[in-house]
């Protein structure tokens, strides 16, 4: 498992070996890692006819991410960070302490009949018993599901009856901010609606003074692992699944998507030296959480993989105590690359602009940070660029990808960076742009952003226990590539540029808009700390462009700034772009990931039916979007 860096060349060469090669490109990628035997073949196609990687190979992705590193020098290395501003708690995990404690938490799965092949649901806030008890799944060769803690008991009951765990294992508690949050009578809650039922539910008792509900299912964490013995790592084949993560679907019914072991440790393994530039050793943080897919790649799985040590972090960019929390992490553990949302640094800047505390931290060991999860507005990209002096790297992905598609390679060579633009195709992702007739679209035309079958090694092969949604939902608009869902366009240098869901395009009078576009203009403001553009219900035009705006401070008068935000847009754009409504609100409607709510701000401007989503942050945003909308039902 030898860790290179720099070692192919530039950017374009490697790219399009990776295109034209891909077997030989991914077959070599895949000798970077320790396999218990190596693969038959490095593409093939299975039953359905989907592409799968490394058929044959018999791999132990806990065994990548633990086992390897203590007996190849790195046992006493630092594996894990945990830092809990919420709970005035911080601890670090060696290689050595993190294999043993894992191998025990796998030992007591096993003793409640976790087997390869079986599924458990983690429930789980930010702490290391979750991260611990993924990498025990890994090891015993089950699938995880691991489900944002805090989601509704509906929502976690659908996911009960998709996944079908043997064992959920949850905690007592998770904190927001300040506010303790009862897990358990929630899993109790999901398990009464849903029609599986799970042998036992593991709880671990957090002892914050949330209520605990008592079943006689329920087994104690810590007394689970008393009576456990040791075990070691479970052989699986590269293409057994590791985890089922879900993502909201259209239809309501989450998607199950589905993560193979080999392609995905072989993907994250060249990401963590290729993209993100980390050497093995170096200190590696992504502010996420682990119920979405950059924690499952990039708290836990890639920075362990590849021997970096990980950050894991429970808290908030402010308020957990301050907007200076980010950088005192980034101090204290010397993290040499970052990644979090634009919606965390927007947040910081808001309560933080001239960036006062930062300029108080040593920050000398931050070499990049990196931007993803929602588009980043030029303003944001340029204030971190000028306050923190290092390469802001804004890249795109998805939960299907499972890594980046589209990213400054910079382990490979620095390209310059473009802002607004999510840069260039990573290696293994033939990606394009086409028009919904097929055809290819020009320079600089927007279109739909696809890519050629097949995709590389870490995406998703399939949905789990659903091939027909799989075909439906991303193969079958464009045969023979993948359908992201997104819009976007390629510049004259080959850079690309997301302008959001297919959905974020509205027509006005004939002439299809961005609405992304038009947030560029109206966060560049200097007062507008945030904003979301959405295309209303006009009976002349069919849609006109309508923007929200939540202030930095509000020292002139709000109707003055209203009218600025107008004007920009209309020279930005033009007058076609008919942007005339501006609303300053408090905030803006938010999944618990950070993402802003579009889809449910239209519904609402619109006076449409809609289902308040499971994913929201804060739901009593809506009255307070919705007095906006029409203050004279108030």
């Amino acid at each position: 498992m030898s860790h290179q860096r720099n070692s192919y060349g530039k950017y374009k060469t490697e790219f399009n070996n990776s295109i034209t090669n891909p077997i030989d490109f991914w077959g070599k990628e895949a000798k970077h890692l320790d396999w218990f035997k190596q693969p038959d073949e490095v593409l093939s196609k299975d039953d359905n006819g989907f592409f799968r990687w490394f058929k044959g190979g018999l791999i132990n992705t806990c065994y990548l991410a633990l086992d390897y590193h203590v007996e190849n020098g790195r046992a006493n290395q630092v594996a894990m960070f945990f830092d809990s501003p919420v709970t005035q708690t911080k601890k670090q995990y060696t290689y050595r302490q993190m294999r043993d404690e894992v191998s025990r938490i796998a030992g007591g799965l096993k003793n409640l009949g976790v087997k390869k092949g079986d599924t458990v649901v983690i429930y789980m806030p930010m702490i290391p018993e979750a991260t611990m008890t993924m990498l025990a799944c890994a090891r015993l060769g089950a699938i995880h599901s691991v489900v944002f803690g805090g989601f509704a008991p509906h929502e976690l009951a659908l996911r009960i009856d998709d996944a079908k765990p043997k064992v959920i294992v949850t905690a007592s508690s998770g904190i927001e901010i300040d506010r303790i949050i009862a897990y358990k009578p929630m899993v109790d809650q999901a398990i009464e609606k849903s029609i599986h039922k799970p042998d036992s539910v593991v709880l671990f008792n957090r002892k914050l003074g949330a209520l605990v509900t008592r079943h006689a299912r329920d087994v104690d964490f810590c007394e689970m692992l008393k009576n456990a013995e040791t075990v070691g790592c479970t052989p699986v084949e590269s293409t057994d699944p590791l985890y089922v993560l879900y993502t909201s679907g259209t239809t309501g019914k989450p998607k199950g998507v589905l993560r193979d072991n080999g392609g995905y440790a072989v993907a994250l393994n060249f990401s963590m030296r290729s993209i993100y530039n980390i050497k093995p050793g170096d200190t590696f943080w992504a502010a996420s959480d682990i119920g979405w897919v950059v924690g499952h790649s990039f708290i836990v799985y890639g920075p362990l993989i590849y021997g970096a040590s990980t950050v894991l972090f429970e808290g908030k960019p402010i308020k957990t105590p301050d907007a200076s929390t980010f950088w005192r992490v980034i101090e204290e553990y010397k993290v040499s690359s970052m990644f979090t949302a634009p919606t965390a640094i927007r947040a910081i800047r808001k309560e933080d602009s001239e960036g006062k505390f930062m300029s108080q931290k040593d920050l000398s060991s931050l070499n990049y940070l990196f931007l993803a999860g929602e588009r980043c507005d030029v303003a944001t990209l340029k204030w971190c660029e000028k306050m923190l002096n290092v390469p802001v790297i804004d890249h795109w992905w998805q939960t299907e990808s499972g890594w980046p598609m589209l990213a400054n390679m910079v382990g490979i060579e620095n390209l310059p960076v473009k802002p607004g633009s999510v840069s260039k195709p990573v290696c293994g992702y033939d990606l394009q742009i086409l028009r919904a007739d097929g055809t290819l679209a020009e320079t600089d035309e927007e279109g739909l952003v696809v890519v050629k079958l097949p995709l590389p090694p870490g995406c998703l092969p399939t949905l789990w226990n659903d091939n027909e949604r799989f075909k439906k939902g991303y193969l079958t608009k464009f045969p023979g590539y993948y359908f992201s869902g997104d819009g976007g366009f390629k510049d004259a240098d080959g850079y690309i540029y997301i302008t959001g869901r297919v959905d974020d395009i509205i027509n006005v009078a004939g002439h299809r808009l961005s609405t992304t576009e038009m947030e560029e203009v109206v966060s560049a403001h200097k007062q507008v700390a945030e904003c979301a553009v959405i295309g209303v219900a006009d009976e002349l035009k069919g849609q006109v462009p309508l923007a929200l705006i939540v202030l930095n401070s509000i020292a002139r008068p709000i109707h003055e700034i209203a009218q600025e935000v107008v004007q920009m847009v209309r020279s930005e754009i033009g007058p076609v772009a008919s942007l005339k409504t501006v609303h300053v609100v408090k905030r803006l409607p938010k999944t618990r990931s950070g993402k802003i709510m579009r889809k449910l701000l239209r519904a609402i401007a619109d006076g449409e039916n809609f289902k308040v989503p499971s994913t929201i942050d804060d739901p009593e945003i809506i009255n307070e979007i919705k007095d906006v909308f029409y203050p004279s039902l108030k």
